[in-house]
């Protein structure tokens, strides 16, 4: 098991950009550095950590005794995570490894030089991360949590489940750039399916209430719910909601079916992280982030929780229950 240093405490916002080369490449004698940048508490994120730990210790390194770790948590605050990556700047990291689009946003306005390796974001083109997929540019690549399908796929699921949908609401966090395409997308494919689609955007406490409020008095037959740091953060309070109004909704990660959550579909978060650590150990060889293509997920999970259906009196049809990787009892 990897033995790893976790920094809780914000830095300041100086920082102290050295040459890319110099970074990636640690002086003679010494080790790398490896910061990662989370959006959330630690707690949340322990899993998928696991996983990119995993995937260095195949490759070979050793924390502590060939690589250090420093992990900073913005606990759900996403305004300081520009003062973390400063702090990780200012720590001379050799590379940056973020979770989330406004984390890898943060990191990139922290430096223009030391290589950044996104294991999530969810749409690093348009929110400019990166400049293409092929071919990202500047000092960031990684892995995107987008595939052209998956929110079509989400309402075929939902639709599969339901059997009649007049009325989809989303519900995400609007000040995230990274989500706006995901909104689009989903809208695009209600249009497909001729469903109505209601755009739920919120981006803190007080709004998410208003908007519980909003939703009770549009009666939509389903809910969709973007996994993000601010919904990550207001898991319980987003779940409980569902079930008070008996309300079934479709989540983007299993965690959310496995805290009672009805079901989701997306990228296995713990395979993009594991995947992750192959970027970084290129990197570490001497690879440059913008010759490195960024990668689309390849796995993808569809979680049930058949306690939820029944306490929301549904019945999964066995042609979904056939497909699903994750059921919960």
């Amino acid at each position: 098991m990897m033995k790893r240093r976790t920094v809780l405490l914000g830095f300041g916002a100086s920082a102290l950009i050295a040459p890319c080369e110099s970074i990636a490449q640690p002086r003679a004698g010494t080790n790398p550095k490896i910061g990662w940048l989370v959006p959330g508490p630690q707690t949340e994120w322990e899993s998928p950590l696991e996983a990119y730990r995993r995937g260095m210790e195949e490759l070979g390194y050793v924390d502590d005794r060939t690589v250090e770790t420093e992990y900073v948590y913005g606990n759900g605050q996403i305004d300081r995570l520009h003062d973390l990556a400063a702090g990780l700047v200012e720590h001379k990291v050799n590379i940056i490894v973020t979770v989330s689009t406004p984390a890898a946003l943060a990191a990139k306005q922290a430096t223009t030089t030391i290589p950044i390796v996104f294991a999530a974001s969810s749409d690093p083109i348009s929110t400019g991360v990166v400049t293409s997929l092929a071919h990202p540019g500047g000092n960031a690549t990684g892995l995107s949590t987008m595939a052209s399908d998956l929110s079509a796929k989400r309402l075929e699921l939902i639709v599969s489940l339901l059997h009649h949908v007049d009325r989809i609401a989303m519900l995400w966090d609007n000040s995230n750039p990274g989500m706006a395409e995901r909104v689009q997308q989903t809208e695009t494919a209600a249009e497909q399916f001729k469903i109505a689609f209601l755009d739920d955007g919120v981006h803190d406490l007080h709004g998410l209430e208003a908007e519980f409020v909003t939703l009770v008095q549009q009666h939509p037959t389903a809910l969709v719910v973007t996994i993000e740091p601010f919904t990550r953060k207001n898991r319980n309070r987003i779940i409980d909601f569902a079930m008070r109004n008996r309300l079934p909704a479709m989540y983007e990660d299993s965690e959310f079916v496995e805290a009672g959550g009805l079901m989701s579909y997306g990228p296995s978060i713990l395979d993009l992280f594991q995947r992750s650590a192959s970027y970084v150990d290129k990197i570490l060889k001497g690879a440059r982030p913008e010759d490195l293509p960024v990668e689309q997920p390849t796995k993808f999970e569809l979680a049930i929780n058949l306690k939820t259906a029944k306490a929301l009196d549904l019945n999964v049809p066995d042609s979904v229950l056939a497909r699903a990787d994750k059921v919960i009892e």
